[in-house]
Protein backbone atom coordinates (compact mmCIF):
# COMPACT_ATOMS: atom_id res chain seq x y z
CA UNK A 1 0.00 0.00 0.00
CA UNK A 2 1.43 3.39 -0.98
CA UNK A 3 1.58 6.29 1.42
CA UNK A 4 -1.09 8.11 -0.57
CA UNK A 5 -3.53 5.21 -0.30
CA UNK A 6 -2.73 4.89 3.40
CA UNK A 7 -3.58 8.56 4.00
CA UNK A 8 -6.83 8.24 2.04
CA UNK A 9 -7.78 5.15 4.02
CA UNK A 10 -7.10 6.88 7.34
CA UNK A 11 -9.12 9.92 6.28
CA UNK A 12 -12.07 7.68 5.41
CA UNK A 13 -11.78 6.01 8.82
CA UNK A 14 -12.31 9.37 10.52
CA UNK A 15 -15.96 9.31 9.36
CA UNK A 16 -17.10 6.37 11.55
CA UNK A 17 -14.86 7.58 14.39
CA UNK A 18 -16.44 11.05 14.43
CA UNK A 19 -19.90 9.49 14.01
CA UNK A 20 -19.31 7.36 17.10
CA UNK A 21 -18.02 10.37 19.04
CA UNK A 22 -21.11 12.38 18.08
CA UNK A 23 -23.53 9.60 19.12
CA UNK A 24 -21.86 9.07 22.52
CA UNK A 25 -21.56 12.80 23.25
CA UNK A 26 -25.16 13.49 22.20
CA UNK A 27 -26.42 10.69 24.44
CA UNK A 28 -24.32 11.81 27.44
CA UNK A 29 -25.47 15.42 27.10
CA UNK A 30 -29.12 14.32 27.12
CA UNK A 31 -28.58 11.98 30.07
CA UNK A 32 -27.65 14.94 32.29
CA UNK A 33 -30.57 16.54 34.15
CA UNK A 34 -32.17 19.57 32.52
CA UNK A 35 -31.85 21.19 29.11
CA UNK A 36 -31.43 24.75 27.72
CA UNK A 37 -35.17 25.46 27.80
CA UNK A 38 -35.42 24.41 31.46
CA UNK A 39 -32.65 26.87 32.29
CA UNK A 40 -34.39 29.66 30.39
CA UNK A 41 -37.64 28.94 32.23
CA UNK A 42 -35.86 28.77 35.59
CA UNK A 43 -34.42 32.25 35.01
CA UNK A 44 -37.87 33.58 34.01
CA UNK A 45 -40.61 31.92 36.09
CA UNK A 46 -43.32 33.94 34.30
CA UNK A 47 -43.01 31.71 31.23
CA UNK A 48 -46.15 29.60 30.87
CA UNK A 49 -46.21 25.92 30.01
CA UNK A 50 -47.57 26.74 26.55
CA UNK A 51 -44.70 29.15 25.92
CA UNK A 52 -42.20 26.55 27.17
CA UNK A 53 -43.65 23.97 24.78
CA UNK A 54 -43.45 26.50 21.96
CA UNK A 55 -39.77 27.14 22.74
CA UNK A 56 -39.02 23.42 22.71
CA UNK A 57 -40.71 23.06 19.33
CA UNK A 58 -38.85 26.11 18.02
CA UNK A 59 -35.46 24.66 18.94
CA UNK A 60 -36.33 21.08 17.98
CA UNK A 61 -36.21 19.74 21.55
CA UNK A 62 -39.74 18.32 21.63
CA UNK A 63 -38.98 15.08 19.79
CA UNK A 64 -37.44 11.81 20.93
CA UNK A 65 -33.70 11.49 21.43
CA UNK A 66 -33.19 9.78 18.06
CA UNK A 67 -35.35 12.35 16.26
CA UNK A 68 -33.31 15.18 17.78
CA UNK A 69 -30.05 13.47 16.80
CA UNK A 70 -31.26 12.83 13.24
CA UNK A 71 -32.21 16.50 12.90
CA UNK A 72 -28.86 17.64 14.31
CA UNK A 73 -26.70 15.34 12.16
CA UNK A 74 -28.69 16.32 9.07
CA UNK A 75 -28.02 19.99 9.76
CA UNK A 76 -24.31 19.32 10.39
CA UNK A 77 -23.95 17.46 7.09
CA UNK A 78 -25.38 20.51 5.36
CA UNK A 79 -22.89 22.78 7.13
CA UNK A 80 -25.24 24.14 9.79
CA UNK A 81 -24.05 23.62 13.39
CA UNK A 82 -27.02 25.50 14.80
CA UNK A 83 -27.19 28.44 17.18
CA UNK A 84 -26.32 29.03 20.82
CA UNK A 85 -29.64 28.90 22.68
CA UNK A 86 -28.82 31.57 25.24
CA UNK A 87 -27.45 34.23 22.88
CA UNK A 88 -28.76 33.19 19.43
CA UNK A 89 -25.17 33.37 18.12
CA UNK A 90 -24.06 31.06 15.37
CA UNK A 91 -22.13 28.07 16.76
CA UNK A 92 -19.78 28.24 13.78
CA UNK A 93 -19.14 31.90 14.57
CA UNK A 94 -18.29 31.07 18.19
CA UNK A 95 -15.87 28.35 17.07
CA UNK A 96 -14.14 30.66 14.60
CA UNK A 97 -13.81 33.43 17.18
CA UNK A 98 -12.40 31.16 19.93
CA UNK A 99 -10.27 28.85 17.79
CA UNK A 100 -7.22 31.17 17.36
CA UNK A 101 -6.72 31.44 21.14
CA UNK A 102 -6.88 27.65 21.57
CA UNK A 103 -4.47 27.04 18.67
CA UNK A 104 -2.04 29.63 20.07
CA UNK A 105 -2.12 28.03 23.52
CA UNK A 106 -1.68 24.51 22.12
CA UNK A 107 1.21 25.50 19.85
CA UNK A 108 2.95 27.35 22.67
CA UNK A 109 2.56 24.31 24.93
CA UNK A 110 3.99 22.01 22.24
CA UNK A 111 6.92 24.29 21.50
CA UNK A 112 7.67 24.57 25.21
CA UNK A 113 7.44 20.77 25.63
CA UNK A 114 9.73 19.98 22.68
CA UNK A 115 12.29 22.70 23.44
CA UNK A 116 12.62 21.42 27.01
CA UNK A 117 12.21 17.67 26.44
CA UNK A 118 14.47 16.91 23.48
CA UNK A 119 17.70 18.61 24.68
CA UNK A 120 17.13 17.37 28.23
CA UNK A 121 16.51 13.81 27.04
CA UNK A 122 19.64 13.86 24.87
CA UNK A 123 21.72 15.23 27.75
CA UNK A 124 20.36 12.61 30.16
CA UNK A 125 21.10 9.75 27.72
CA UNK A 126 24.67 10.92 27.06
CA UNK A 127 25.28 11.30 30.80
CA UNK A 128 23.46 8.13 31.81
CA UNK A 129 23.50 7.28 35.53
CA UNK A 130 25.26 10.55 36.37
CA UNK A 131 23.95 13.43 38.47
CA UNK A 132 22.36 15.24 35.51
CA UNK A 133 20.53 12.09 34.43
CA UNK A 134 19.21 11.45 37.94
CA UNK A 135 18.11 15.08 38.36
CA UNK A 136 16.30 15.09 35.00
CA UNK A 137 14.42 11.90 35.87
CA UNK A 138 13.28 13.35 39.20
CA UNK A 139 12.10 16.54 37.48
CA UNK A 140 10.33 14.51 34.78
CA UNK A 141 8.53 12.38 37.38
CA UNK A 142 7.44 15.54 39.19
CA UNK A 143 6.20 17.08 35.94
CA UNK A 144 4.04 14.05 35.20
CA UNK A 145 2.69 13.79 38.74
CA UNK A 146 1.71 17.43 39.34
CA UNK A 147 -1.93 18.16 38.32
CA UNK A 148 -2.07 20.93 35.73
CA UNK A 149 -4.73 22.90 37.61
CA UNK A 150 -2.52 22.99 40.74
CA UNK A 151 0.53 23.98 38.70
CA UNK A 152 -1.49 26.76 37.07
CA UNK A 153 -2.63 28.09 40.42
CA UNK A 154 0.94 28.04 41.76
CA UNK A 155 2.21 29.91 38.68
CA UNK A 156 -0.52 32.51 39.17
CA UNK A 157 0.41 32.80 42.87
CA UNK A 158 4.11 33.34 42.14
CA UNK A 159 4.05 35.13 38.79
CA UNK A 160 0.95 37.28 39.19
CA UNK A 161 0.48 37.85 42.94
CA UNK A 162 4.00 37.68 44.39
CA UNK A 163 6.07 39.04 41.51
CA UNK A 164 3.33 41.04 39.78
CA UNK A 165 4.69 40.23 36.30
CA UNK A 166 1.43 38.94 34.82
CA UNK A 167 -2.18 40.04 34.94
CA UNK A 168 -4.59 37.42 36.30
CA UNK A 169 -7.42 38.76 34.09
CA UNK A 170 -8.23 37.63 30.56
CA UNK A 171 -5.98 39.22 27.92
CA UNK A 172 -7.53 41.99 25.84
CA UNK A 173 -4.82 41.87 23.16
CA UNK A 174 -5.48 40.25 19.78
CA UNK A 175 -4.05 36.74 19.54
CA UNK A 176 -1.74 37.67 16.64
CA UNK A 177 -0.25 40.63 18.54
CA UNK A 178 3.35 40.16 19.81
CA UNK A 179 2.27 41.16 23.33
CA UNK A 180 0.11 38.02 23.48
CA UNK A 181 3.29 35.94 23.87
CA UNK A 182 3.70 37.38 27.36
CA UNK A 183 0.17 36.26 28.33
CA UNK A 184 0.85 32.80 26.86
CA UNK A 185 3.82 32.02 29.10
CA UNK A 186 2.01 30.88 32.25
CA UNK A 187 -0.83 28.87 30.62
CA UNK A 188 1.60 27.53 27.99
CA UNK A 189 3.99 26.23 30.65
CA UNK A 190 1.06 24.70 32.52
CA UNK A 191 -0.36 22.86 29.52
CA UNK A 192 3.06 21.75 28.23
CA UNK A 193 4.77 20.59 31.44
CA UNK A 194 3.32 17.06 31.58
CA UNK A 195 3.97 16.55 27.85
CA UNK A 196 7.56 17.77 28.25
CA UNK A 197 8.16 15.35 31.12
CA UNK A 198 6.74 12.36 29.20
CA UNK A 199 8.62 13.16 25.99
CA UNK A 200 11.87 13.69 27.89
CA UNK A 201 11.66 10.24 29.51
CA UNK A 202 10.99 8.56 26.16
CA UNK A 203 13.74 10.59 24.49
CA UNK A 204 16.25 9.57 27.16
CA UNK A 205 15.32 5.88 26.96
CA UNK A 206 15.34 5.79 23.17
CA UNK A 207 18.66 7.64 22.94
CA UNK A 208 20.27 5.33 25.51
CA UNK A 209 19.19 2.27 23.51
CA UNK A 210 20.46 3.71 20.21
CA UNK A 211 23.83 4.60 21.71
CA UNK A 212 24.45 0.92 22.49
CA UNK A 213 23.70 -0.36 18.98
CA UNK A 214 26.30 -1.71 16.57
CA UNK A 215 26.09 1.10 14.02
CA UNK A 216 27.15 3.59 16.72
CA UNK A 217 30.13 1.41 17.64
CA UNK A 218 31.06 1.15 13.96
CA UNK A 219 30.76 4.91 13.47
CA UNK A 220 33.03 5.54 16.43
CA UNK A 221 35.53 2.98 15.13
CA UNK A 222 35.66 4.87 11.83
CA UNK A 223 36.62 8.00 13.73
CA UNK A 224 33.45 10.03 13.17
CA UNK A 225 33.05 12.93 15.61
CA UNK A 226 30.80 12.12 18.57
CA UNK A 227 28.71 15.23 17.88
CA UNK A 228 28.00 14.09 14.31
CA UNK A 229 27.14 10.56 15.43
CA UNK A 230 24.61 11.82 17.96
CA UNK A 231 22.98 14.59 15.93
CA UNK A 232 22.94 12.95 12.50
CA UNK A 233 22.34 9.28 13.29
CA UNK A 234 21.29 8.57 16.88
CA UNK A 235 18.95 11.55 17.30
CA UNK A 236 17.09 10.86 14.07
CA UNK A 237 16.48 7.22 14.93
CA UNK A 238 15.40 8.16 18.46
CA UNK A 239 12.84 10.69 17.19
CA UNK A 240 10.55 7.91 15.92
CA UNK A 241 9.52 7.03 19.48
CA UNK A 242 9.13 10.71 20.32
CA UNK A 243 6.81 11.27 17.36
CA UNK A 244 4.68 8.32 18.47
CA UNK A 245 4.32 9.69 21.99
CA UNK A 246 3.75 13.24 20.77
CA UNK A 247 0.74 12.10 18.76
CA UNK A 248 -0.65 10.16 21.71
CA UNK A 249 -0.21 13.16 24.00
CA UNK A 250 -2.30 15.33 21.70
CA UNK A 251 -5.43 14.16 23.47
CA UNK A 252 -3.88 15.00 26.85
CA UNK A 253 -2.94 18.51 25.75
CA UNK A 254 -6.40 19.14 24.29
CA UNK A 255 -8.07 17.81 27.44
CA UNK A 256 -5.67 19.74 29.65
CA UNK A 257 -6.41 22.98 27.83
CA UNK A 258 -10.00 22.80 29.10
CA UNK A 259 -8.77 23.00 32.69
CA UNK A 260 -5.94 25.43 31.95
CA UNK A 261 -8.17 27.85 30.04
CA UNK A 262 -10.61 27.84 32.94
CA UNK A 263 -7.87 28.44 35.54
CA UNK A 264 -6.28 31.29 33.57
CA UNK A 265 -9.58 32.66 32.22
CA UNK A 266 -8.17 32.12 28.72
CA UNK A 267 -10.78 32.91 26.02
CA UNK A 268 -10.47 29.67 24.05
CA UNK A 269 -12.59 26.67 23.14
CA UNK A 270 -11.81 24.89 26.42
CA UNK A 271 -13.35 27.61 28.57
CA UNK A 272 -16.22 27.90 26.08
CA UNK A 273 -16.87 24.16 26.44
CA UNK A 274 -17.08 24.42 30.24
CA UNK A 275 -19.54 27.31 29.96
CA UNK A 276 -21.54 25.39 27.36
CA UNK A 277 -21.81 22.36 29.67
CA UNK A 278 -23.05 24.58 32.51
CA UNK A 279 -25.66 26.09 30.21
CA UNK A 280 -26.62 22.78 28.49
CA UNK A 281 -25.76 24.33 25.13
CA UNK A 282 -26.08 21.11 23.14
CA UNK A 283 -25.12 22.50 19.74
CA UNK A 284 -21.97 24.15 21.06
CA UNK A 285 -20.91 21.08 23.07
CA UNK A 286 -21.33 18.85 20.03
CA UNK A 287 -19.41 21.19 17.71
CA UNK A 288 -16.43 21.56 20.06
CA UNK A 289 -16.34 17.80 20.72
CA UNK A 290 -16.36 16.98 16.99
CA UNK A 291 -13.63 19.52 16.30
CA UNK A 292 -11.50 18.08 19.12
CA UNK A 293 -11.97 14.53 17.87
CA UNK A 294 -11.03 15.50 14.32
CA UNK A 295 -7.93 17.31 15.59
CA UNK A 296 -6.76 14.25 17.53
CA UNK A 297 -7.29 11.94 14.55
CA UNK A 298 -5.43 14.38 12.31
CA UNK A 299 -2.50 14.55 14.75
CA UNK A 300 -2.18 10.75 14.73
CA UNK A 301 -2.31 10.73 10.92
CA UNK A 302 0.51 13.29 10.76
CA UNK A 303 2.52 11.10 13.13
CA UNK A 304 2.14 8.12 10.79
CA UNK A 305 3.32 10.24 7.86
CA UNK A 306 6.35 11.41 9.83
CA UNK A 307 7.30 7.78 10.44
CA UNK A 308 8.10 7.40 6.75
CA UNK A 309 10.05 10.68 6.74
CA UNK A 310 12.18 9.76 9.76
CA UNK A 311 12.67 6.11 8.79
CA UNK A 312 12.35 5.29 5.05
CA UNK A 313 12.35 1.57 5.96
CA UNK A 314 8.78 1.91 7.25
CA UNK A 315 6.21 0.91 4.64
CA UNK A 316 2.43 0.83 4.84
CA UNK A 317 1.89 -2.68 3.47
Amino acid sequence: MSLRRFILKRLLLTVPILFGVSVITFALVHLTPGDPISQMVAENPNVSQAEEAQLRAQYGLDGTLWEQYATWIGNVLSGDFGDVYGSSQSVAGVLISRLPETIALGLFGWVFALVIAIPTGVYAAINKDKFGDTASRIIALSGISIPNFWLGLMLILVGALWLGWWDVGAPRTAVYHPEMLWFLILPGITVGTAAAASIMRVMRTSMAEELNKEYVVAARAKGLPERKIILKHVLRNSMISVVTLAAMLTASIVAGSVVVETVFNWPGLGRELVQAIHGHEINLIMAITLFTGFFIVLANLLADILYAVLDPRIRYD
